[in-house]
């Protein structure tokens, strides 16, 4: 009796640990003071100077990380300064969210460095895309919301409009996304919490303590300048890890720059995702408005979302 008492345990304690209500940062408002910091490669402080005008022009202040323009062969700063500029601005109660710089490689070296005791009880705004795909699919295991977004490095190429979905999701306004369909989308609807980013940083996360639970949930997924059979191999190592069980759709970005062999793979990344996710019944498009590429429109990772391919359109519309 004994015994079955405590399996109950566990499996409610495990359920509700699956289940956790994700916690969503405070929106901002004007006066507040938005932080940039270098967690990759390295980054100028003149190179900030769009940016910073974009948070003025909305009413934001802006406070530069002391890794930016710092220079460690590629990237913003060593590991200890990198990690000691995100952990301060973490903890800064004045600070209402910090916007990483730009991608590259670097954030994985210092995830583990970091503390987010205070943070996790305080929850702010993380941003960007590409690498920081490392703080948004760690922050999602600790059950706090992030925003993949343009970051300072892509403003000055970023439109008016991709602009404006950045931040309206700053600041609370709804969000809804609305593109043509494409013949070779997957027709569905679902609705679930959005998870994911470049399946690059997914695949090296995989057996970690930041590799992101899928079961029940929406995944999106973009990359760039990849080898087709890379792809390949990526996309096969996400399902042997379970990432296609029981997801409830994929949302496919940006897949810039691709590459093949002199001998050629035989099949484009359309084909690839689509074969790998043929066994389930879900919803899939192709081409979002999302990942390396102009139209990179801010997505709420963490953020409960309806989904929808039909004959005319994808829709995406959040839950904040």
């Amino acid at each position: 009796m004994k015994f079955n008492y405590l399996v109950v345990l566990i499996f409610v304690s495990l359920y509700s640990h699956s289940q956790q209500k994700m916690k969503i940062p405070s929106y901002l408002k004007k006066g507040d003071t938005v932080a940039i910091v270098c967690t990759a490669r390295k980054f100028m402080p003149e190179d900030a100077k769009p940016a910073i005008e974009l948070l003025e022009s909305w009413g934001l202040k802006t406070k530069l990380g002391r890794t930016i323009g710092l220079d460690s062969c590629q990237l913003g700063g060593t590991d200890a300064e990198r990690a000691t500029d995100l952990q301060n601005m973490m903890d800064d109660d004045n600070v209402k969210a910090i916007w990483c710089a730009r991608g590259g490689y670097g954030t994985v070296r210092i995830v583990d460095m970091l503390d987010f005791t205070k943070f996790k009880k305080n929850p702010k705004w993380i941003m960007g895309f590409s690498d920081v795909t490392v703080l948004h699919s760690h922050l999602n295991t600790l059950g706090i919301a992030s925003l993949h977004s343009i970051m300072p490095f892509t403003v000055p190429r970023a439109p008016e409009e991709v602009k404006e979905t950045f931040k309206n999701a700053l600041f609370g306004k709804k969000l809804e996304y609305s593109i043509p369909s494409k013949s070779y989308d997957v027709k569905g609807k679902a609705k679930g919490e959005l998870v994911g980013g470049n399946i690059s940083i997914l695949y090296s996360l995989l057996g970690s303590k930041s590799s992101i639970d899928t079961k029940g949930k929406i995944l999106f997924i973009e990359d760039l300048d990849e080898y087709l059979y890379h792809i390949d191999r990526m996309m096969y190592n996400l399902k042997r890890n379970g990432y296609f069980d029981n997801v409830k759709g994929i949302i496919v970005g940006s897949m810039k720059d691709m590459h093949d062999n002199d001998i050629p793979f035989g099949q484009n990344e359309v084909q690839i995702i689509t074969t790998i996710a043929k066994d389930h019944s879900i919803p899939i498009a192709f081409e979002f408005c999302a990942g390396h590429q102009k139209d990179n429109r801010t997505l709420i990772l963490g953020s409960k979302v309806e989904f929808e391919v039909n004959e005319n359109e994808i829709k995406l519309k959040f839950s904040n």
